[in-house]
């Protein structure tokens, strides 16, 4: 073990545990993936839980561990606890009472030493004080006391007994116990308390080192020199002891070796630094241990907050030069050998403090490296084994997901159903029970799928004594489908420029093409696009404001009676007319929609006596033009649309439990893009290609599967039920999940009268592209998730990245905002999202397989507890939208409304604006701030309008209500 500490220096505000810490707060995030370095590979997180987690020591048979961590509620002092890794069960050992440190598994009866201050009957009150300065803001350097009141002590594996090695008064800790399990070897300043007072100036300074049976008799000091001598660990053999000695004045420490029984002390390292934490490989070939970087420090305080920690090596007997294994910045320490040698545990500070991780260890290279012989061991390609059983099934799941027949799985296509149709019968053949509509496992649900053009539409042109001039749809003309079906009879035309209304900003100056113009009955011709020979900042500050339907937005609210969106002569197109498309969440707009051809636009203008092309000339490098009426024009518009209504399907199945408490409910969105016609990023050559979804979300799909066949391979049933969703729509705007949690759960899930429907909901959304790491999101939607995804990682090994969000552009979501602990699994975005190249082969199956696996542990902690997760309510995250809005509301908009005018609320934040205003789920909001809401873009231009801190009228209809609130904004930064 090893703190082993340094002469009254802040060494625990770098390793954040007594016997030889990380740093406790902040730094930089954990470095995470599949190899670090030729000499580590594999690397894992291990502890998540807790504040503050360190010394991670193995069990003689390598199945266990025992650690010290902050995570003890009431207690802000380390505790010692005991995890299996194979099943992750996490066990207490010490009292849960004052302050602990240095644990050690017994080599064969399984006792636990570890030091512990809990006897002494001041703890309780050492613990209030540091909570309440915790509780102030008051933070000071970290500096540990060397509290005379540890003692070591043993407890019994079987009966809990605790059994009190070697009392004195001093401080007794950093033991550990030899292989044979005869002795404990430690450090401690007990001698330097014999006939003085119960304080010393420096208890640092007197420490040595001790060896003691472990029936407590047989006290041995093996070490008397001036300086720190601690952190000492037993060799495999039991032949030799490693440990630090720091210099009298505490500004140095290097590594020694000596006979087991005492002796003399070789010294090994001999840098001029602070090298502590030294542990031997089994082979007692080389030690690893812990140093800063060699920087120049004033002192030893200096160097162990400010330094960088790093790991080395040192051969037996110190001949040669130390060799570093980690490069990173921050803190790496405390580093321990499995009993086997082909794995390093260790001390690393990650951004919410210092936390466990593990890796495989390169023994092979180490001994290379150490002997400066570049032999072929170190550089033998790795012994290939055949793939995990549980993977060819995925893979097969993928493929057909992500298939032809299956053409992309748009929600309401053919190929949907037949992915929802291939997710019941897999269903069925477990033995699963439906849980959709009556007794299937499907449930329906509508949307608005596509628009198409009625009969009728006409766009006339009418000029004083000429014939009127009628345009060719389809040729010079298109409706747009945010256009509410409508005739316009004939009114006058002005000329716009390019449309746009946008504020000044601390860096632009505004923009407004309207100016005091009234445009009240006419139609209003505008460029698309923003002017594109002004700056490059400047183009970029317009195009925020130059969107077609923020345009007409801006003429509608000035009454215009249509907008005609003009294609520029100047401007490149990929369609010089935009193209009819409707999207699940548009609801019509009040006003006339028309994109016009080039062609048409300038004979427009022309018909008129303007010329669009030099109009365009003068706009694009930045003049503003006064909007002017077309003399002598008027237009008059027949827009008749038909909005084609599709229905997509859930796919629902029950595992049923052994009692009525609210399930669990694992799910995975199983629609994609089909041909890409909504949200593709795909190239221009790869247009209308099937989009096969393979990590989106077939992947995801595929781990949903894997998570019901084994939970369903019980022979116990589970405390609760636990439902497997395979939802649709989620491209469309989360359509599918949010029509699910509508039916099933509350409107307004924060009233503290309202009851629990479901326990928690657990989401995979595109796991198959496992490297760097796995992000589990929505960790602080409950106290549960932490230590429950920490005990199911210790087996399977996954580099985990933890997010507290719960606010996710995913399925997670619906359930989030009605009051329900979330989960979601993500392997991160890659340049294959939403195109044709996200295809089968392209995934990492296996770590589909441990992510599945890893859904499957939790899910089944969840469903086995009869106890209910609790849910914490939580804020979006503080940085900016991807929308650019400064003006924070805290609502969640239901996508899947349909053609309703207004925007629905699918739920609001809570404690946000909008929770604190009033408004609450079903809410359709249909104005904000006097400004007219028809559809999710207006809102977002609305919100756009808004100042923090000011407060603005919203108008909502609730049932046949129509209710008036008034709304303060927050900032989202």
């Amino acid at each position: 073990m090893t703190k082993r500490g340094l002469p009254r220096i802040s060494l625990l505000a770098l390793l954040g545990v007594s016997c030889a810490f990380g740093p406790h707060a902040g730094g930089p995030r954990p470095g995470v993936g599949p190899d670090e370095g030729p000499f580590l590979s594999e690397i894992q997180q291990l502890s998540f839980a807790g504040r503050r987690t360190g010394e991670g020591y193995f069990s003689a048979d390598g199945r266990e561990i025992v650690f010290q961590s902050e995570r003890e509620p009431g207690n802000p002092f380390y505790q010692i606890y005991r995890a299996d890794l194979e099943n992750g069960e996490i066990q207490r050992v010490s009292t849960g009472v004052g302050k602990t440190t240095c644990g050690w598994i017994h080599p064969f009866d399984g006792r636990v030493l570890f030091s512990s201050t809990h006897h002494d009957p001041s703890s309780e009150e050492q613990q209030r004080e540091a909570l309440e300065k915790r509780a102030s803001g008051e933070t000071s350097r970290y500096a540990w006391d060397y509290d005379p009141q540890f003692e070591l002590y043993l407890k019994d594996a079987v009966s809990g007994e605790l059994t009190r090695l070697a009392s004195a008064y001093g401080y007794d800790a950093e033991g550990s116990i030899s292989p044979d399990g005869e002795w404990v070897v430690f450090a401690s300043n007990r001698h330097a308390y014999s006939g003085t007072a119960e304080t010393l100036e420096n208890p640092s300074r007197e420490m040595d080192l001790y060896r003691v049976r472990v029936d407590g008799t047989d006290l041995q000091r093996l070490t008397d020199a001036p300086g720190y001598d601690g952190g000492p660990f037993f060799s495999a053999d039991g032949s030799e002891i490693v440990w630090r000695r720091f210099s009298p004045d505490g500004h140095q420490s290097e590594i020694y070796r000596m006979p087991s029984e005492g002796g003399e002390a070789q010294q090994l390292t001999r840098r001029g630094l602070i090298s502590w934490a030294p542990y031997f490989h089994p082979s007692r070939e080389y030690v690893i241990y812990a140093a800063h970087a060699p920087s120049p420090v004033s002192d030893a305080a200096d160097a162990a907050n400010q330094a960088d920690w790093n790991l080395f090596l040192v051969d037996h007997d110190g001949q040669r030069e130390p060799i570093q294994v980690t490069t990173r910045s921050g803190f790496d320490g405390l580093p321990v050998f499995s009993p086997s040698g082909d794995e390093l545990v260790w001390s690393r500070s990650t951004a919410s403090g210092t936390q466990l991780f593990r890796a495989k260890w390169n023994h092979a290279l180490a001994l290379s490296k150490l002997r400066r012989d570049a032999g072929a061991a170190a550089s033998a390609p790795p012994e290939t084994s055949p793939p995990p059983a549980g993977v060819s099934e995925l893979r097969a799941h993928v493929e057909a997901l992500a298939s032809e027949a299956m053409a992309g799985r748009a929600t309401g296509t053919p190929g949907e159903q037949l992915a929802a149709q291939y997710a019941a019968d897999f269903f069925a053949g477990l033995g699963l029970e439906p849980a959709g509509d009556g007794t299937s496992f499907f449930q329906q649900f509508e949307f608005t799928a596509g628009v198409e053009l009625a009969a009728g539409n006409r766009l006339l042109v009418t000029r004083e004594a000429e014939p009127d001039r009628a345009f060719e749809l389809g040729n010079d003309w298109s409706p747009l489908a945010l256009s509410s079906q409508q005739r316009v009879a004939p009114a006058a035309v002005v000329f716009a420029g390019y449309g746009i209304v946008a504020p000044a900003s601390a860096e632009q100056e505004a923009y407004d093409s309207y100016g005091e113009s009234d445009v009240e009955g006419k139609w209003v011709a505008v460029l698309r696009f923003a002017p594109e020979s002004v700056p490059a900042e400047r183009r970029q500050y317009l195009n925020r404001h130059a969107g077609y339907r923020y345009k007409a937005m801006l003429a509608r609210e000035r009454g215009a009676s249509g907008i005609l969106l003009l294609a520029g002569p100047r401007t490149e197109l990929r369609n010089e007319l935009i193209p009819l498309r409707a999207d699940a969440s548009l609801a019509g707009s009040q006003l006339a929609a028309v994109s016009l051809s080039k062609d048409a636009s300038g004979a427009l203008l022309g018909d008129a006596g303007l010329d669009l092309d030099e109009l365009q000339q003068q706009l694009d490098r930045g003049a503003s033009l006064p909007v002017r009426e077309l003399p002598g024009l008027q237009v008059s518009a027949n827009l008749a649309l038909r909005f084609e209504k599709a229905s997509g399907r859930n796919v629902l199945a029950r595992l049923p439990g052994a009692s009525d408490r609210p399930p669990v409910i694992v799910g995975a969105h199983i629609d994609h893009l089909g041909r890409g016609t909504v949200g593709s990023l795909a190239k221009r050559r790869e247009r209308d290609e099937i989009h096969y979804g393979a990590d989106d979300n077939a992947s995801g799909t595929a781990g949903l599967f894997h998570v019901a066949a084994k939970l369903a391979a019980r022979t116990e049933n589970f405390e609760r039920d636990v439902i497997f969703a395979a939802w649709s729509g989620e491209e469309l705007g989360l359509i599918g999940s949010g029509h699910y949690a509508r039916r099933l759960l509350p409107e307004n899930p924060h009233d503290p009268e309202a009851e629990r429907v479901v326990a928690a909901y657990l989401n995979m959304d595109m796991i198959g592209r496992l490297d760097d790491s796995l992000l589990l999101s929505g960790t602080g939607s409950s106290a549960v998730w932490t230590p429950l995804i920490e005990a199911a990682n210790y087996r399977l090994r996954l580099p985990l990245e933890l997010q507290a969000d719960a606010y996710l552009p995913t399925d997670s979501t619906s359930f989030y905002v009605r009051g329900i602990p979330v989960l979601s699994a993500f392997t991160g975005a890659h340049s294959e999202y939403h195109t044709p190249r996200d295809t089968p082969e392209t995934l990492n199956y296996e770590g589909i397989l441990r992510v599945a696996e890893l859904g499957g542990e939790s899910s089944s902690g969840l469903a086995a507890s009869p106890a209910l997760p609790d849910f914490v309510a939580m804020s979006p995250p503080t940085k900016r939208s991807r929308t650019g809005l400064r003006v924070y509301l805290g609502t969640v908009p239901d996508y899947g409304q349909g053609e309703k005018p207004g925007v629905a609320l699918q739920g609001v934040v809570p404690g946000g604006p909008a929770d604190l205003a009033g408004l609450r789920s079903g809410d359709v909001i249909v104005e904000l701030d006097g400004q007219s809401i028809e559809n999710i873009y207006d809102f977002t231009f609305a919100i756009g309008r808004l100042a923090v801190g000011e407060a603005s009228g919203v108008v909502v209809t609730r049932g046949t209500k129509r209710v008036r609130l008034e709304i303060t904004p927050a900032s989202r930064q």
